[in-house]
């Protein structure tokens, strides 16, 4: 799944994903605590601009994808951080979550639910799972391949540029793509592990996917428990790792590359605004998103980005699809041979290794099929 790689939002008004967009609403204490860190951040741009202090330093030589791609290849660049969205999966055939028509909410009506974000809803979880776990044999990861916007992040990583990238996915797919733990933060978790609601007891990737195929209702065999893949629904907290981390990458970021997502979901959504105020920012979206309110904007603090106006210095919007807007900055980078090599060897090496399961699979079926006459005859 990803939007099955972002985690749904019942306020927000765009698709996004499938990765299910989980709610900000948190009564773990990372979660104030970051909330006060907001108002703090909002108190200190306030006073800046008041008493017209710390005017930021303009690193971009333009606000293009062009002035982008100098910057990057100027060396200063080391620490870039990616937040992304279910944009970056679609083209791997993975549905956002409210395309008219297309999207997953639109058509979950087969499952009877009450409303259609219940089906990620976490009461209505552990009273009813049969629907998510008929979704998520629909959705699994390992049914689909990473986009070319995963392999440019990889390329980042391979290059020495990421930090770290901060996704709303969980599909998985970034791990798929090369990405390990410790270049990924998961903010809406992960289908990679899998925990018992009741003992904790955790579980992996192989076993899970076992459990959603056989049609069972994956339960734990140590106390015969509800087990639930490590995805963040409506009314759980996103992980702790997130809050931490945020803290020591954002203000050493020196260029945040935000792709595929509508940034509407918080407390993700306001990660825009915790890196420096020289830092330059990229967004490669279908439409502009994550605009300053237009009054803030005006006085010249908040987090929000600015594309247009009179005081726009660091923010680039490049509307596109995520993969066209990662082929033309590995173009200006001088990449994307690189880039389009590293997909075609990537996917080859995925369908083959699909095709030798898949023989695996069938010879051992017929091994059943061969013994059971066999056994038939000896009674």
């Amino acid at each position: 799944m990803s939007e099955a790689s972002e985690r749904p939002k019942k306020e927000e008004e765009e698709e996004e994903e499938v990765t299910p967009e989980p709610e900000e609403d948190s009564d773990d204490s990372s979660g104030e605590e970051a909330a006060g860190n907001t108002e703090m951040d909002f108190l200190r741009n306030l006073f800046s601009s008041t008493l017209g202090l710390g005017s930021p330093e303009k690193v971009l030589d333009d606000l293009t994808l062009e002035g982008v791609a100098r910057y990057i290849k100027s060396g200063k660049c080391k620490n870039i951080i990616c937040m992304v969205g279910a944009g970056i999966s679609t083209s791997a055939g993975i549905p956002d979550f409210r395309s008219p028509g297309t999207g997953l909410y639109a058509n979950l009506q087969k499952y009877n639910l009450p409303y259609p974000e219940a089906i990620f809803q976490i009461d209505y979880f552990k009273k009813h799972p049969e629907p998510f776990f008929a979704l998520a044999r629909e959705l699994y990861p390992g049914q689909f391949k990473p986009t070319i916007c995963h392999y440019f992040m990889k390329l980042l990583k391979d290059k020495g540029h990421l930090r770290r990238c901060y996704s709303q996915n969980i599909d998985t797919l970034e791990r798929v793509a090369g990405l390990e733990g410790e270049d990924l933060i998961e903010a809406h978790g992960t289908f990679f592990t899998s925990h018992c609601v009741s003992c904790s007891k955790e579980f992996n990737l192989d076993w899970m996917r076992d459990q959603i195929f056989s049609d069972d209702v994956p339960q734990c065999d140590g106390c015969s428990s509800l087990v639930k893949p490590d995805i963040v629904f409506f009314g759980e907290s996103l992980p702790v790792r997130f809050f931490t981390s945020m803290k020591m990458d954002f203000p050493r970021c020196d260029l945040l590359i935000v792709m595929g997502t509508s940034l509407q979901v918080q407390p993700f959504a306001g990660l825009v605004g915790r890196v420096s105020k020289s830092c330059p920012r990229l967004l490669i979206n279908m439409e502009k998103a994550g605009q300053a309110d237009p009054m803030l904007g005006l006085l010249g603090f908040g987090g929000g980005m600015d594309f247009e106006s009179d005081k726009a210095y660091r923010d680039v919007a490049h509307i596109s699809t995520c993969d066209d807007g990662c082929l033309a900055l590995a173009e200006l980078l001088g990449w994307k041979e690189e880039l389009t090599e590293l997909v075609k060897k990537e996917h080859g090496r995925i369908d083959s290794q699909d095709q030798r399961e898949k023989s695996k699979g069938a010879a051992a079926n017929e091994s059943s099929a061969s013994e059971a006459p066999a056994a038939k005859k000896e009674e």
